[in-house]
Parts: structure tokens; sequence; C-alpha cells
């Protein structure tokens, strides 16, 4: 029978010990991003389908025509006051369209038939922005003259 020793100087034993504390830290570290990135994914809101988009504003409680306008729109690079001012808007309900800057997006657009003082208008709409099915934005509006607003999603 053979014996194996192995006889380390403290040197050597700090240097392995900072070289496997180093690993630890780096698979942690990895591994986290991409847990947190399918998190993000998972939390997003996939509006793919027409099914998806009309169960998600209804999940909302807007009752809306079936009939709806799809259009593509381009965000700018740059935002104007307009722009971010109407960011605020998505930045409060959790959106944030500074990071698709550039992006050419689908905006779904609903007739709303339920809003509060304004029960079936033909003026009070839902905007869903969808970028690659999943959900970057919305908002629902008034495009009336007198009456005008604009807010987030929700109620």
């Amino acid at each position: 029978m053979k014996m194996f020793t192995l006889r380390l100087k403290p040197k050597t034993i700090f240097g392995l010990i900072l070289i496997a504390t180093g690993v630890v830290v780096i698979a942690i570290t990895f591994f986290s991003n991409h847990v947190e990135g399918s998190r993000q994914t998972a939390g997003s809101i996939l509006l793919a389908t027409d099914q998806e988009r009309a169960d998600y504003l209804t999940t909302l409680g807007w009752k809306f025509d079936s009939a709806f306008e799809e259009k593509q729109v381009k965000i700018p690079m740059e935002f104007n006051e307009t722009y971010t001012r109407y960011n605020e808007i998505q930045k409060a309900q959790g959106f944030d369209l500074e990071a698709y800057k550039g992006e050419t997006v689908s905006v779904f657009t609903y007739n709303i038939l339920n809003y509060p003082g304004f029960e079936n208008e033909d003026y009070i709409l839902a905007n869903l922005i969808v970028l690659n099915g999943e959900l970057i934005g919305g908002d629902v509006c008034s495009t009336s003259a007198s009456n005008g607003f604009m807010q987030g999603l929700k109620k």
C-alpha cells in the first residue's frame, strides 16, 4: 500500500484558497446574472396574439371593441419634450422606452367602452406598445379636444 503525502507551505495554501474563492465568486455572479435575466423574461407580459392582448386588457378591467388598429411606430433615438413626458407615464407603470430608442414597435389601439364618466364614448382609447410579442408600454387616452387626457394602462 502506498501513501501519498502533500506538504504545502502557508503561502501556497493561502493562494489556493484565494483561487477557490475567486472561482466561487465568478460562478455566483455568472449564475445570478443569468437567473435575473430569466426572471425578467418570466415576469414580462407577452402579448403576441390578439387573444393575449384582449385577455390583458380584460384583466385590467377594460371593456373594449373587438376591432383594433395596428400600426408600426419607430421610437426616436432622441426624445423631445413630448416623448420625455410620455416616458414618465411609462416609468410610473414599470416600463421605460429609453431602452427601445430606434426600435420599430407595434402599437395596438382599442376603443375603451367603460372608462368612468365616459362610458360608450368613441374617443377613449387604449394603446399597447409591443415589441417582439412583449408589452413594453402603453396608455389609455382621450382624443377629445375638450376632455383630452392620457394615463397609464391601469384604471
